[in-house]
């Protein structure tokens, strides 16, 4: 009977077993990296910039999805022409795209 039990005891842990056993979270957090997080930073970066470069007289599309003109640019907002004596004032991060221009 103590034969029996002594032959289904595990055997004895090595010293590197433990690093071997985090070795996949290691890996899928690395393919987590470069999936999603590095992606997104850069869709970040880049609506930063465009944000900055916004001035005077650029067609301009925001999250609402309303297309203007920037007619002013302040610090934080910008003042949007979208038809005939109205404008709106919004702020800059909601500006998602600049369009080219026709000329």
């Amino acid at each position: 009977m103590f034969a029996l039990l002594l032959a289904q005891a595990p055997a004895p842990a090595s010293p590197g077993s433990g690093l071997l056993s985090l070795l996949p979270f290691v890996f899928i957090f690395v393919i987590m990296y470069y999936v999603m997080l590095r992606p997104q930073m850069r869709r970040q970066k880049e609506q930063a910039r465009l944000v900055s470069a916004l001035k005077t007289g650029d067609r301009v599309v925001t999250s609402s999805g309303i297309h203007g003109l920037i007619s002013n640019v302040k610090d934080t907002t910008v003042i949007v022409k979208v038809a005939d004596n109205v404008k709106l004032e919004m702020e800059k991060t909601a500006v998602t795209n600049v369009l080219k221009s026709e000329s």
